[in-house]
């Protein structure tokens, strides 16, 4: 392999990456009262205490249920981090059963006219890019998490993510390049806790992040401001509705409290209408409980004729 493959980074890209040129010139404050205003919960010290966490760990993952805004509290988590709403500290990156090494962090890559280039991978890219400007947090939001087999798409990198080896250097295999993940990055995953389909996280893994549930708020300053808004009698009750029903999601021995319904389902970002709150309720709620509860027809049955009920009223 010749040192042109091998220098994925020259003199003058580094410099871009310290002098940040190529991020949003409309960078604004981003403060605790941001946070709380955006990210809905019902603990009054949700921001106090995941920022806690995210600095003691490093490493952390939002785990819940379908709708309780995990991504979008992942990135407003990191701006709080920061202090500043700067998307060109931010790298987000969806995992799948078929993510790889080379997807990640580098490989042989193929092209269109049939031959292999030899690229870097996300996770190389944005390590180098905070290694080069260190008094600045960077972080990388990691979506379904648990959808891919981290140990094999950080390879030889996987001890590194741990804290404590924060800045030591390894040998990659692709380019015998030494490689360190800095002290200055920061990594956020999101995990279903309702996906059936997914093999439990191995316990390597678990012990290099700290884990974080995050649970509907309907009950939330913020959610219920976005009932006031809507001044919708059926929204109102449609909400205590599904407050009740995941009560009785949580204590079914098949489910539990992973697979309650999130409140982000009706955060639509305008005043909630009554056609709203009919496609919400048959086209994402009900097909939902289908899953939920494919073996017992008459639990879906019941609750869709209570929705179904007030929808009408």
């Amino acid at each position: 392999m010749d040192d042109t493959t091998l220098n994925f980074f020259d003199g003058e890209t580094l410099t871009k990456m310290s002098r940040n040129e190529d991020s949003n010139t409309n960078i604004r404050r981003y403060t605790k009262a941001d946070f709380d205003r955006e990210v809905f919960s019902e603990d009054k010290d949700n921001a106090d205490k995941l920022l806690s966490i995210l600095q003691y760990k490093q490493n952390i993952i939002l785990q819940g249920a379908p709708g309780v805004g995990k991504t979008y509290t992942a990135k407003r988590l990191a701006y709080m981090k920061m202090g500043y709403k700067d998307d060109s500290r931010l790298m987000q990156v969806q995992f799948h059963q078929s993510y790889t090494y080379e997807d990640f962090v580098m490989g042989l890559r193929p092209q269109s006219d049939g031959t292999f280039k030899f690229e870097a991978g996300p996770f190389y890219t944005f390590c180098k890019k905070a290694e080069v400007d260190p008094t600045k947090e960077y972080f990388m939001v990691i979506d379904e998490i648990n959808r891919g087999n981290m140990s094999k798409i950080l390879g030889e990198a996987f001890s590194l993510i741990e804290k404590d080896h924060r800045g030591e250097k390894i040998t990659l295999k692709y380019n015998n390049i030494q490689f360190g993940v800095p002290k200055n990055l920061y990594i956020i995953g999101t995990m279903n806790t309702a996906d059936r389909g997914l093999v439990q996280l191995d316990y390597a893994l678990r012990r290099r992040f700290a884990f974080i549930t995050l649970l509907p708020a309907y009950s939330s300053t913020g959610f219920r401001a976005i009932m006031a808004r809507s001044q919708n009698v059926k929204f109102n009750r449609i909400a205590r509705s599904i407050k009740d029903l995941n009560i009785e999601i949580s204590k079914d021995d098949m489910l539990g409290p992973g697979f309650m319904i999130g409140h982000s389902y009706f955060c639509l970002g305008h005043k909630v209408t009554d056609e709203d709150l009919s496609n919400i309720i048959e086209y994402e709620i009900m097909p939902l409980l289908d899953e939920y509860w494919y073996d017992f027809p008459d639990k879906v049955e019941r609750w869709h004729e209570k929705f179904t009920k007030i929808l009408n009223g």
